[in-house]
C-alpha cells in the first residue's frame, strides 16, 4: 500500500513552521491515540502514521531528504523511528503535561507562605465595646542577611544543573512524559555553594513579631480577624500567608453571652420575692433599677431591652435578661427563726392558699402513690 504524503498525513503546508508541526502531531496524537480509542482498530494505524509523518518533519536533516527525494530518502529513517517507541510524543506534548503536572518548563516551584492562627483572649466588655490589643507571635521571615535568597552575602545561588533551572524534572513512563520536583534542588531551580550564616541557606529565618490588632465592636466567640500577608513568608518569592486571630471570650464574673443576648442571675431575698421592691441589676453601662412585683417566684425572667450586646453583623442591640433566684436566708438569729417559724405554722394551717405550687406537687405525689 502506497505510503500517504507527510504533510497531507498532518494536514499542513509544506512550507509549515516547526511549530505549526508539532501543533498538527499534538492534535492528531490526542485524536487517535490507542488509550483513548479502544473500540477502534483503524485508530492505533493512524496514530502510528501520524507519529511517523512528526518524526520526519521534525527533523531538519530528515525533512530536507523528504522535500528532495519523497518516501525513498527517508525510509530507513521513519523505519528506524517506528520501532524506537514513542520518544517524540512526549516532546510533542511537554508543554501539555508541563501544565498538567505543575509549573511548566521555565518556572520554579513558588509557594505562599502558610497561613497562621492566633488564639486571642479578650474580656466581654473588650467584646462588646472594641478595643486594640497587641500580639507576639512566632513567624518565618524573609532573612534579611540574604534577603530571602539562602546564599552567603556577596555570593549568589548557582542553577541547579539537574533541573537546569526550571524545579523540576522530567520522567518517561511509557507514553507518558511526566514531571516531578527535582531532587537536587527541591524545586528552587537553584543550589547554594555558599549558605548565608545567618539562616543556613533556607532564605528563611523563625523570629517573633509584634502586631497591633483592632478588635471590632460586637465580635463573638469564635470569630476570625484576618491579617493579610502577616503569616509566613513565602518560599522563592512566593507570597506571605496570613494571621487569622481567633477570638475567645473570658469567662464573666456576673454575665453570660449567647449570642447578642446576655444573661444573668439576679439572687433576691424571701421578702423582697414576698412583699416586692425595687433592686439595683448591672449592666454593661452601669446600674439599672427593677421593680421585683410581689409574690415573685424563682425563674421568674426580667428583660431589659436594648441593654444586651450589639454584634459586629447587627443591626439591633440585643437585651440583657436578669433570672430571678430566691436566696434562703442563712446565719439566723433566734427572733428571725421565731418569726419564720411563726410564718410557717400559718402557711400549713392553708397551704393551697399560700403555697399553691407545694400542694399541686404534693397531690401529685399522693396520687402517684395511691394511683
Amino acid at each position: 500500500m502506497a505510503k500517504r504524503d507527510y504533510y497531507d498525513v498532518l494536514g499542513i503546508n509544506r512550507d509549515a513552521s516547526d511549530e505549526e508541526i508539532k501543533k498538527a502531531y499534538r492534535k492528531l496524537a490526542m485524536k487517535f491515540h490507542p488509550d483513548r480509542n479502544p473500540d477502534n482498530p483503524k485508530a492505533e494505524d493512524q496514530f502510528k502514521e501520524a507519529k511517523q509523518a512528526y518524526e520526519i518533519l521534525s527533523d531538519a536533516g530528515k525533512r530536507t531528504a523528504y522535500d528532495q527525494y519523497g518516501h525513498a530518502g527517508v525510509d530507513s529513517s521513519a523505519a528506524a523511528g517506528a520501532g524506537a517507541g514513542f520518544g517524540n510524543f512526549a516532546d510533542a506534548f511537554g508543554d501539555i503535561f508541563g501544565d498538567i503536572f505543575g509549573g511548566g518548563r521555565q518556572r520554579s516551584q513558588v509557594y505562599r507562605g502558610a497561613d497562621l492562627r492566633y488564639n486571642l483572649e479578650i474580656a466581654l466588655e473588650e467584646a462588646a465595646r472594641g478595643t486594640e490589643t497587641k500580639i507576639r507571635i512566632p513567624a518565618m521571615e524573609e532573612c534579611e542577611t540574604c534577603h530571602g535568597s539562602g546564599a552567603k552575602p556577596g555570593t549568589q545561588p548557582t542553577t541547579c544543573t539537574t533541573c537546569g533551572g526550571h524545579g523540576q524534572v522530567r520522567m518517561q513512563q511509557g507514553f507518558f512524559s511526566i514531571q516531578q520536583t527535582c531532587p537536587k534542588c527541591h524545586g528552587s531551580g537553584k543550589i547554594v555553594q555558599s549558605p548565608c550564616a545567618t539562616c543556613h541557606g533556607a532564605g528563611r529565618i523563625k523570629r517573633h513579631k509584634t502586631l497591633s490588632v483592632k478588635i471590632p465592636s460586637g465580635v463573638d466567640e469564635g470569630d476570625r480577624i484576618r491579617l493579610s500577608g502577616e503569616g509566613e513568608a513565602g518560599v522563592n518569592g512566593g507570597p506571605s500567608g496570613d494571621l487569622y486571630v481567633v477570638i475567645h471570650l473570658k469567662p464573666h464574673a456576673v454575665f453570660q453571652r449567647d449570642h447578642n443576648d446576655l444573661h444573668c442571675e439576679m439572687p433576691i431575698s424571701y421578702s423582697t420575692a414576698a412583699l416586692g421592691g425595687e433592686i439595683e441589676i448591672p449592666t454593661l453601662d452601669g446600674y439599672a433599677k427593677i421593680k421585683v412585683p410581689a409574690e415573685t417566684q424563682t425563674g421568674k425572667v426580667f428583660r431589659l431591652r436594648g441593654k444586651g450586646i450589639k454584634g459586629v453583623r447587627s443591626s439591633a442591640t440585643g437585651d440583657l435578661l436578669c433570672h430571678v433566684v430566691i436566696e434562703t436566708p442563712i446565719n439566723l438569729t433566734p427572733r428571725q427563726r421565731e418569726l419564720l417559724a411563726e410564718l410557717e405554722a400559718i402557711n400549713v394551717k392553708d397551704t393551697g392558699r399560700h403555697n399553691p405550687r407545694a400542694k399541686s406537687w404534693m397531690d401529685k405525689v399522693k396520687e402517684f402513690f395511691e394511683g
